[in-house]
């Protein structure tokens, strides 16, 4: 009976540990809950009530620029940060109340580079502006002369064009002293230009050809382009004869009309030359031989006067036409009765 006892107490503790085991549990799992929270925020940083504007400066060709100065003003005017790049071309401006800045660049760092314009920046808390800002290279002066290409004189209103590959970036014509001047903006610390004459001095032609040279970033460089004076055209003639010479031969003493001979022309009726249908041809005359034409075998020796045989011919006609007539009219009046001298008497 006594082991009975004994059994039955260490059950009763088995099962009153058991049970005791169980409800310590749950309350710990629940009470751990609320600990979790807390201990997740306590690792977040604050949010920082101001901010920062970092800047880095480069170049074109894209190397950064050391020693360019920065200035950064506030809202009213008033300066709120200054300051330079480092050797990386980096510049950081931090703990910068909310709102909006104004950044101005003083100095570029270098004599090859020009300094950007004036821009605004907003600075928002707990965040940083990042701005890249590129320096253009400086523009290249350029001083343009026309000149005769000859005497070397300038010459005045000569047009011409500026540009690299198929852009045209300036244009310059030339003033009464014969020069212009222009900025020409470049991209690279050696940059090639071509250069054409759009339109030529006054009196002179146009020089067809484009021309090349290479500049640098603030360099200034002279163009000089020459023109050839323009051919004069010749004067009209005032006098309206042609001025060149004939190109057929001239006729010869042979192809002159001959009252006699074969060759010659013969008198027409109603007194013009009829030439022959053909003419035969002369030799040329010699400057030895004898200039003075000879009569042919046979024939009366040619004197010039053709005429006079036909008016010798008309007075003949003109006498036997008047003979005709007196004898026509005396053998009328022959003919006719002649008149009784008798009269009757009544």
């Amino acid at each position: 009976m006594h082991a009975r006892t004994v059994r039955g107490a260490v059950r009763s503790a088995t099962v009153a540990a058991a049970v005791t085991a169980s409800l310590t549990w749950a309350p710990a799992a629940s009470a751990q809950m609320p600990e979790a929270t807390p201990s997740a925020t306590s690792t977040e940083a604050p949010v920082s009530d101001t901010g920062s504007v970092s800047i880095v400066k480069k170049d074109p060709a894209g190397d950064v620029l050391l020693g360019a100065a920065f200035l950064l003003l506030d809202a009213t005017g008033q300066e709120a940060r200054t300051g330079k790049t480092d050797a990386q071309g980096q510049l950081t401006f931090t703990d910068l109340a909310p709102g909006v800045y104004r950044l101005k660049e003083t100095f570029s760092g270098s004599p090859l580079h020009d300094v950007v314009a004036d821009q605004d920046v907003i600075v928002t808390p707990g965040a940083t502006a990042r701005l890249t800002i590129v320096d253009p290279f400086k523009a290249t002066k350029v001083l343009l002369q026309a000149k005769d290409d000859k005497t070397g004189k300038l010459l005045p209103g000569s047009t011409v064009n500026i540009g690299t590959g198929s852009e045209i970036l300036l244009t310059l014509t030339t003033g009464s002293q014969g020069t212009a001047t222009g900025e020409l903006p470049v991209t690279s610390r050696k940059t090639e230009f071509w250069v054409k004459q759009v339109q030529a001095p006054a009196g002179y032609d146009l020089y067809k050809l484009s021309k090349t040279f290479t500049a640098g970033p603030g360099a200034p460089v002279t163009v000089t382009v020459t023109n050839a004076e323009a051919a004069t055209r010749p004067e009209p003639n005032p006098s309206n004869k042609p001025t060149h010479e004939p190109t057929g031969t001239p006729p010869t003493p042979a192809d002159k009309p001959s009252g006699s001979g074969t060759g010659g022309s013969k008198p027409s009726p109603m007194g013009t030359s009829t030439p022959d249908a053909v003419a035969s041809p002369t030799p040329a005359v010699g400057l030895d031989d004898d200039t003075t034409p000879k009569p042919p075998a046979g024939s009366l020796a040619h004197t010039g006067a053709d005429a006079t045989p036909w008016i010798a011919g008309g007075a003949g006609l003109l006498i036997a036409a008047g003979t005709v007539a007196l004898v026509v009219t005396r053998r009328r009046t022959s003919a006719e009765p002649e008149p009784d001298d008798t009269s009757e008497t009544s």
